[in-house]
């Protein structure tokens, strides 16, 4: 089994001194990046796109459906993408299928900038090199408490109340959100929810699921609890309607990634006065539990493997430009940043909050993407109330051991 390693340093941030960056300096090449589309990465990208020019071309694609392109993007010859921005879950189906290089000569050549912590390395070899962490974290409306005569919630219990309270006010009918969307969002829900619980996805040491049991079932309950405070298209919820109905004003309370930040607390944005009402807060426990409901994750890039060395050094060239310090520095509010001499601003607490409270990291086992589709795919009709619990945790299982024997990891 592949295990990929990033250092605890990363996770806590502990950044080190800054070093001077190369600098696109790029003689030739084409770069074609494939990324998530969030507000964090596109930042980082508007620096890489900077590198365009003197016979070096930049093409960007950022989209929420990357996960889906990525494996038959690379496995082509050459590849269509030269970079795929990456996150825990998203690097394991390209070393699983041997679609991206490891990156030590170029590092070596062109990442001074770099801190130990960035270099995600799998046997020793670096297969990414990570910009920043992420996860999910509280957004809620300071003045919507207020006017509820509310404290702040930091259970989901106690977010469940707090909801109950503004709709008996007449403040909001709906004033919970998650992006709860058929599919990996809502997948990514329960995720979070079980590693809150303490619940294991697997059996030790096994592919063998562990999830149809009381953790699962607690899951699912907090899960359908919540959507009661939801508006009636809960299950059609992504990220990004989550901020769009955030800066509208129709939601109090809601986990949303802490990469988004910006885009929800802009003073020159369209809700400057719902971004001042805003408290950013840790994910919140459950169950009586210490553990923040939310996985911990970081956010990096690799270099395709079926591209010329030309393309895959312009390609890291222009990463670097992306992931230099200054952008950081520059963009303190845009995420939770990993690069040299990031000092971390207000915005940046609540995730890093996550990290030091215990935030478990999203699991990086070669299977997880079977199970994550799994739940995707099966835990709709429980959330819509069309069969139960026990039954859509069966269902999950029986799909995930299809999907796990046909990819070889169970007999």
């Amino acid at each position: 089994m592949k295990t990929l390693t990033l250092t605890t340093a990363a996770l806590a941030l502990v950044l080190g001194a800054g070093a001077a960056h190369a600098g696109c300096g790029i003689e030739g090449g084409s770069v074609r990046i494939l990324a998530n589309d969030f507000d964090a990465i596109g930042t980082v990208l508007d620096g890489a796109k900077a590198c365009a020019g003197d016979g070096v071309t930049v093409e960007v694609n950022m989209t929420t459906e990357h996960k889906s392109i990525q494996v038959p993007a690379l496995t082509v010859n050459p590849a269509q993408y030269t970079v795929a921005v990456i996150a825990n879950n998203s690097i394991v189906p390209l070393l699983n299928d041997d679609l991206i290089r490891p990156m030590d000569d170029l590092v070596e050549k062109y990442g001074q900038q770099l801190q130990p912590s960035q270099l995600v390395k799998v046997g020793g070899k670096v297969m990414g090199i990570a910009f920043m962490v992420n996860g999910q974290n509280l957004y809620i409306r300071g003045d919507i408490l207020e006017e509820a005569g509310l404290e702040q919630p930091t259970t989901i219990e106690g977010i469940l109340e707090a909801a109950k309270v503004i709709r008996e006010k007449g403040i909001m009918e709906y004033p919970l959100a998650a992006a709860d969307q058929a599919g990996w969002y809502l997948g990514n829900e329960f995720v979070n929810t079980y590693l809150g619980l303490g619940g294991e996805f697997f059996e030790p040491g096994s592919a063998e699921p562990a999830i149809d049991g009381e953790t699962g079932l607690k899951t699912l309950e907090i899960m359908k609890a919540l959507t009661e405070y939801m508006g009636p298209e809960y299950m059609t919820y992504t990220s990004n309607e989550l901020k769009a109905m955030y800066l509208a004003g129709e939601v109090a309370i809601m986990n949303q990634w802490a990469s988004m930040v910006n885009g929800h607390i802009d003073p020159n944005g369209p809700a400057p006065e719902i971004g001042e009402a805003t408290i950013l807060a840790p994910a919140p426990t459950v169950g009586g539990g210490d553990i923040p409901a939310a996985a911990l994750w970081w956010d990096g890039f690799t270099i395709a493997k079926n591209i010329s060395d030309e393309d895959a050094e312009a390609s890291f060239i222009a990463m670097m430009n992306g992931i230099r310090p200054e952008v950081a520095t520059e963009n303190p509010a845009g995420a939770a940043w990993l690069m040299a001499g990031f000092n971390p601003p207000p915005t940046a607490e609540a995730i890093l909050a996550n990290a030091a409270n215990g935030a478990q990291a999203y699991p990086m086992s070669p299977y997880m993407g079977l199970m994550h589709t799994a739940l995707g795919a099966e835990l709709p009709d429980f959330m819509q109330g069309k069969e139960s619990a026990e039954q859509a945790l069966a269902d999950v299982e029986a799909a995930y051991r299809a999907a796990a024997r046909e990819a070889g990891f169970l007999n």
